[in-house]
């Protein structure tokens, strides 16, 4: 069995295609791990979230921001924005089984690699206090609320207050707090202060906001941690973290990783659906 991780899909069905092809991947054999935002911006997410849900176990998926966007809309606590390209889902003859599929994906997943270390899929980062455990179980709790009550979630889901960590956070900005880090972060302070506004290139080397993978101090280091969410970085390959979000639907590419082996990514280019804006 291969394991190959896949970065920021959003809608490139094509692409994705063209990128499993060159994987050799088969659906009997090996497993695609995806890091979040199967759907949005691209032309065609109504394709990919079909098969993706085809492929069963053998597909891994983690919630991403623009995912859980579409779970927003459907629940009637956002509308489409101008730039969102989510009819075609939200008019499908199979939508609710699709989304009924959708909400039950893990914010985060870990699973144990070759070398028997621990790895970690989230869709953006982690503040520094966070452990691997300490993710998994705020994770969960997300997960959790998810199925519970999801309206009340994406009703309360949307701000960037806190924007610090602390144990003592109320439940609702425990939530909150929790889905804005697993799905938005970029750049944090080391007291765990983060900047969900943060696009393009990191901040220079003075500012107190850094990488959330950069920072020395973060107590996530024993784990490696997979990740997409921030095209403007390309692929990225340190600090014990694989980045794959390349940007292909902002005319970048779409790149792939074995998880199991030292070999370079494979990446398939694409034309670009959006001009970029987040």
């Amino acid at each position: 069995m291969t394991r190959y991780a896949i970065g920021d899909v959003q809608g490139c069905y094509d692409e994705l295609q063209t990128l499993i092809a060159r994987l050799h991947f088969s659906a009997d054999r090996d497993q695609i791990y995806f890091v979040g935002d199967l759907v949005n911006r691209g032309p065609a997410s109504l394709q990919v979230l079909r098969f993706v849900r085809s492929l069963g176990d053998n597909a891994v998926v983690v919630l991403g921001n623009h995912d859980l966007h579409l779970l927003a809309v459907v629940h009637g606590v956002r509308r489409n924005r101008r730039s969102d390209t989510l009819d075609d889902v939200l008019t499908a003859p199979d939508r609710d089984a699709l989304l009924d599929w959708l909400i039950t994906r893990p914010m985060a997943h870990t699973y144990t690699n070759r070398d028997g270390r621990a790895d970690l899929m989230v869709h953006a980062g982690l503040v520094p206090q966070w452990t691997v455990g300490m993710t998994l179980t705020l994770a969960r709790e997300v997960e959790s609320a998810l199925r519970k009550d999801p309206a009340r979630v994406f009703d309360h889901m949307y701000g960037d207050e806190p924007d610090r960590w602390s144990d003592g956070l109320a439940e609702t900005d425990r939530l909150r707090f929790t889905i804005n880090v697993l799905t938005r972060l970029r750049v944090c302070t080391v007291d765990g202060r983060v900047d969900l506004k943060w696009k393009g290139k990191p901040p220079l080397s003075n500012s107190p906001y850094q990488p959330w993978f950069d920072l020395e101090q973060r107590e996530s280091r024993d784990a490696r941690i997979i990740f997409g969410h921030w095209s403007a970085l390309g692929f990225v390959r340190r600090n014990g973290v694989v980045g794959l979000d390349s940007g292909c639907v902002w005319g970048g590419s779409l790149t792939s990783f074995d998880l199991d082996t030292d070999r370079p990514p494979i990446t398939v280019a694409c034309g670009g659906y959006q001009l970029p804006d987040d």
